[in-house]
């Protein structure tokens, strides 16, 4: 059993013993403790909650539900949702936070909290560490029988939602109705099966494949939108002879595409083509984490824009692009932030703007993406020993390579021409995370190799 305490949230596997999984004793103690940041920081006792489909999320929210009572606040409990759904309602309801039930890509047997500010937006390091004080401590108070919360469920944010991606100034309806657009979809038997075809229908899509769109939690296979878990839909998008696939993971903040042929368009250039589209109509900055593709830096710099890079961390590329204002921004997961319409990863808002940009290019979405420069990143870790000073190692790193643009932000990036690679330390494990890129695999590859090498001398000279 696991549980992963940190800015991200609370996140954990279901069962086993308090404090070693994500037990009601757990979920209770942190919901406590959240709550009553809220009801401190804001004096605002109304708190949005959602939840991903997965098996536990029934069981999580109640327990959520009633703990926000507990402490005397209103809830409005958006039921099956997403968390960019979340993130939209928080401002709406003018509510003092918000907690999104899902583990997001985890397989099933994970559930977590995500925590957000009265902003809709994750909650900071400084916020987050309040906030697990706070639990360990026990310091809550909880209301009087006359002064509990109650709970309002609200279904209307799945048209809310979808009426918001529509009014968004670079998302063009006609022009995705006119491409009539043949779609297979593939929603991992989460909420994107909800929120996706109705999506799709009001965009003017008449055509829509689904692969796995009930919301029954039942993952039919690893939640990941990563190439060797979309199998089916690459077959399918080739069966039906659709124009496109789109794959989305279990909360609904990442997205990727299938190219007609069956190929994967790249989560990593999911962002890189919505950042094009907007580009040409918004110039602008972008901004992206040290660990994605610098295909959207080219894309950007083409656009005679400044590319900026963040710490990895949601948190962290919305802070960068308040910092530079930027206009697009995200992760190379596949998660897209448009500040247009929140600071949040959001697939809708990304299937809206990358469908809009298709239809107006007139290309097949294969050769969209050949239009874009051909990167590939190899992902590597090395294992080292619990008591090993990682910190230490990492500037011996630096130092060798001293004479090399490198950043120190997140762990050490170290760029070469065209090529790069990003060392950066595990939160949960005793590893180190290289991600290295190059315009082909080999060389990629190759690079990898060679700052592993680097570090076993390292090691080897101590």
């Amino acid at each position: 059993m696991t549980l992963i305490k940190s800015i991200s949230g609370i996140r954990g596997t279901i069962g086993g013993k308090a404090g070693q999984g994500l037990t009601p004793m757990d979920v209770v103690k942190f919901t406590a403790a959240y709550g009553s940041w809220v009801i401190k920081t804001t004096q605002i006792k109304k708190v949005v909650i959602g939840r991903d489909a997965r098996i536990s999320g029934e069981m999580v929210n109640n327990l959520v539900a009633g703990t926000l009572q507990g402490l005397g606040i209103e809830v409005i409990n958006l039921g099956l949702s997403t968390t960019p759904t979340v993130e939209l309602a928080v401002p709406l309801e003018q509510a003092g936070g918000g907690i999104i039930i899902t583990a997001s890509h985890n397989p099933k047997q994970w559930n977590a909290l995500k925590l957000l500010n009265h902003k809709g937006e994750f909650i900071s390091d400084a916020e987050g560490q309040y906030v697990l004080e706070l639990a360990e401590s026990g310091d809550v108070e909880y209301a009087t029988v006359s002064e509990l919360g109650k709970v309002i469920q609200d279904d209307s944010y799945l048209q809310n939602h979808v009426d918001h991606v529509l009014a968004l100034r670079l998302v063009d309806v006609e022009a995705i109705k006119a491409a009539n657009f043949k779609v297979a979809i593939d929603c991992v038997n989460s909420t994107g099966g909800i929120f996706v075809p109705a999506l799709l229908k009001a965009l003017g899509v008449q055509t829509v494949y689904p692969l796995y769109c009930t919301p029954n939690g039942e993952f039919p296979h690893n939640p990941e939108p990563l190439p060797e878990n979309l199998t089916e839909i690459s077959k399918l998008v080739q069966e039906k002879n659709a124009d496109l696939g789109i794959v989305v993971d279990p909360d609904v903040d990442r997205l990727c595409f299938v190219c007609e042929d069956g190929t994967m368009f790249g989560e990593e250039y999911t962002l890189v083509a919505v950042a094009d589209y907007v580009l040409q109509h918004t110039p602008g900055n972008t901004v992206s984490n040290l660990s994605s593709t610098r295909a959207l830096r080219d894309v950007t710099e083409k656009a005679g824009n400044e590319y900026h890079a963040a710490a990895v961390g949601e948190v962290n590329v919305v802070t960068k692009m308040k910092a530079c204002n930027a206009i697009i921004g995200g992760e190379g997961n596949g998660g897209v932030i448009y500040p247009e319409s929140h600071y949040g990863r959001d697939a809708l808002v990304g299937i809206g703007l990358f469908l809009t940009h298709l239809a107006k290019s007139g290309k097949s979405i294969s050769r969209l993406r050949s239009s874009y420069p051909s990167y590939h990143i190899s992902k590597n870790k090395i294992t080292l020993t619990a008591d090993m000073d990682i910190d230490a190692l990492l500037l011996k790193v630096q130092e060798k390579y001293k004479a090399q643009p490198h950043s120190t932000i997140d762990g050490l990036k170290i760029e070469f021409d065209n090529e790069w690679v990003h060392l950066r330390r595990s939160n949960t494990e005793p590893i180190i995370r290289i991600y290295s890129e190059a315009q082909n695999e080999t060389v990629a590859e190759n690079l990898a190799s060679k700052i592993i090498s680097d570090i076993k001398e390292i090691l080897k000279l101590n």
